[in-house]
């Protein structure tokens, strides 16, 4: 990720203790984003959460671009042992994570509250703004209402999108206090979620789940969510920041590629400015619009053949106000209209799934983005596991080819992915993981060129994928 250079401002509460959720894969990303980006200390992680101190405001926290959702953070303990205890004992030790400590959860609330008033603060000066501007430019009241329905429409189709993902947390909520009850076993939980323990009844116990959603009126008399996420890795207790996700971008009309995946891709290419970058199968722009959103000094130019992708792409860029930055044009990914060695920087998602049938052209695809590359560019690319295989000419399993940085064990285990967070991990199983990561790399051959150096093993709901990194080592033929 490029250093970040913006002014950090301090909120309410210095040393602050935050987590945020991050979906399966993209830890790593944010580990170091909130180091770089936050200066944050104390930073750690179990898998699918990351947390750290920072002293930020909220203007800053919002800027984190990895991260599902933030969260301020009550406790983190270790699990409950239920194995030598009874239902009734469970029961207690769940009493006493939420009442034990009262002075704890009222210091914590008094921090979310502060951080409420000054976000409103900020809202209200925000809104100030744009109804004078709006008075400016004579905008009535129902292009208003049509803007805030766009909203509200991208807001459910985010929350859809989340439920799709595989290790998705369902969120359980009764106004905007989060209750849930579970049999107490091993799950990952990638966004808002809430487990407890299933209750007895007379006979035979009953595993159920209770979920709850309150929207409307009734939502406005709550004000206060509570997080609690149990597992067989760790106990933990929050509050959510924000109603919105991070994930979930204002400046994106319609969504393409999950955003934070698309960021993740960006911060992978080593961006400079004055860079050529290139997404040869740009879709809806989202790669680009998160590119350009982080890096603005920089030549963006997305490719795509259908003209509906080109259109929504187009929609996009003037929604966030980039359409003066990106430059749209139609073209095939296997003959594109580009001189040889051209290009600084190739990002893209290689389309995949039953409406694509993309995988036999992987081959020639990369061949062309081989030829446009000048010698030392970066390709970063999002491969599904049948890229790989007819990448690498065999039929063997996919998960076993990522190298550096990948993720091949079951959820909720702990783990450290990059040599930079090596403190974060037992110095054995450091040394086991960089010995699987280099045993991984030998394995993974060059195509033509094109050095993999890179890769992350990454969650897309169903399918994993996987983020490849290459770099171009000579020039063909030589």
């Amino acid at each position: 990720m490029a250093a970040v250079t913006e002014d950090l401002h301090f909120g309410p509460a210095a040393g602050t203790r935050f987590f945020c959720t991050a979906s399966r894969g993209l830890e790593p990303f944010l580990l170091r984003e909130v180091r770089t980006r936050l200066r944050a200390t104390q930073v750690e992680y179990i898998s699918g959460k990351v947390f750290f101190t920072t002293c930020c405001d909220l203007n800053m926290l919002k800027r984190l671009k990895s991260a599902e959702r933030l969260f301020l953070l009550i406790k983190k303990q270790f699990p409950f042992n239920v194995s030598s205890v009874s239902k009734g004992q469970i029961f207690n030790e769940m009493e006493k994570l939420i009442n034990d400590d009262p002075e704890n959860w009222l210091n914590t609330l008094s921090i979310w509250k502060n951080l409420l008033e000054f976000d409103a603060k900020e809202e209200e000066l925000s809104q100030k703004d744009v109804n004078s501007l709006k008075r400016k430019v004579g905008e009535d009241d129902n292009t208003i209402a049509k803007k805030v329905k766009t909203e509200q429409v991208q807001e459910i189709h985010e929350n859809k999108e989340c439920q799709r993902e595989k290790q998705t947390e369902e969120t359980l909520e009764q106004g905007n206090c989060i209750t849930q009850r579970e049999e107490l076993q091993e799950e990952e939980l990638q966004n808002d979620a809430v487990e407890a323990v299933d209750t007895p009844t007379k006979g035979k116990h009953l595993t159920f789940r209770v979920s709850c959603r309150c929207s409307g009126a009734i939502a406005k008399t709550f004000t206060t969510q509570i997080f609690i996420h149990l597992s067989d890795i760790y106990s933990v207790v929050g509050i959510p920041v924000f109603r919105v996700p991070l994930a979930s971008r204002a400046y994106i009309k319609t969504a393409g590629l999950r955003s934070t995946i698309a960021w993740a891709m960006a911060s992978l290419a080593e961006i400079k400015a004055g860079a050529f970058v290139l997404d040869p199968m740009c879709g809806l722009g989202t790669i680009l619009l998160e590119a350009a959103k982080e890096w603005p000094d920089v030549y963006y130019v997305g490719a795509d053949v259908s003209d509906s992708q080109l259109l929504g792409a187009s929609d996009n860029l003037k929604a966030a106000g980039l359409k003066d930055k990106i430059e749209l044009l139609k073209g095939s990914v296997i003959e594109l209209p580009l001189p040889s060695e051209s290009v600084d920087i190739i990002i893209s998602d290689i389309p995949f799934g039953k409406k694509f049938k993309l995988g036999k052209d992987i081959k020639s695809i990369l061949q062309e983005m081989e030829r446009v590359l000048h010698v030392g560019g970066t390709i970063v690319l999002l491969l599904s596991g049948d890229h790989l295989r007819r990448l690498k000419g065999c039929e063997e399993s996919s998960v076993s080819l990522c190298p550096k940085g990948s993720r091949t064990d079951e959820p909720g285990s702990e783990e450290c992915l990059n040599p930079e967070e090596k403190a974060a991990v037992p110095e054995p199983a450091w040394s086991s993981l960089e010995a699987s990561n280099q045993e991984h790399l030998d394995r993974m051959p060059p195509f033509g060129s094109l050095v993999p150096v890179e890769c992350y093993k990454v969650s897309l709901g169903k399918p994993d994928a996987f983020i490849y990194k290459y770099k171009k080592s000579h020039s063909p033929g030589q």
